[in-house]
Order: structure tokens, then sequence, then C-alpha cells
């Protein structure tokens, strides 16, 4: 049987690459796209976002429901989601309804989920 090495066995293949990713690299704001997805990796929060994937604006009570949490709850996920520019709310009497904040959001949502379902359908 023989063994998988997935490491190197060189210290440097292609210098003008990695010279070139390195430079792109500092010119986008890395930390910030990880926050991102660190912030919709909580598991309340993606149901949240995937619920408003919808297109449709969603009070925060009908939001609670759907993801089986108090409101309390439900608000501090919102608040992270907003403070992340992840969803966006407005104000109607004594409701607040959320929606993403834009299409990309709904974007990497969809595509996440498609990539989980290509996942397990090759596994």
């Amino acid at each position: 049987m023989t063994e998988l090495k997935d490491i190197c066995d060189v210290h440097l293949h292609d210098e003008v690459k990695v010279n070139r990713i390195q430079e792109e690299m500092g010119q986008v704001d890395i930390s910030s796209m990880s926050k991102l997805f660190k912030v919709i990796g909580d598991e309340n929060r993606a149901k949240i976002a995937y619920a408003l994937c919808t297109d449709e604006e969603l009070c925060v009570c009908d939001l609670a429901n759907i993801i089986g949490a108090s409101m309390a709850t439900t608000s501090h996920h919102l608040r992270t989601l907003y403070k992340h520019a992840i969803v966006k709310y407005r104000k109607e009497g004594k409701l607040a309804f959320y929606s993403l904040d834009d299409h990309h959001i709904k974007q990497l949502i969809l595509i996440a989920l498609e990539h989980q379902q290509e996942v397990r359908a090759d596994g």
C-alpha cells in the first residue's frame, strides 16, 4: 500500500506565482472576508440569512419562529448580522422588518448550499 504524501518535498516551486499572489492578497481585505464567513458560520445566523434569501422581508418575531429561538436570541443574531452589513432593516410601527443587505449575500448562501449538495453527491 502506498502512502499518500500531501506535502511538498521542496521549499518553493514557483516564486513568480507566489510573489504575484502575495501582492494581490495585500490589496484586498482578507480579514473582512474572514469575519463575514465567521459571522455567517453560526448556525442560527446562517438560518436567518437563508430565510431572508426569499427576497421577502421578515419581522423579528417571524424569524424567531422560523429558527426556533426566542425573540431576544434572534434579535441578538440580527444585530450581529446588521453590524457586519449582512442584513438591513426598517421599522414599521412596533415591527422591525429585516432583509438581506444586498444580492451578494444571497449568492454566497446559495453557492455554499449548492457546494454542499455537490460534496454529498460525490461522497
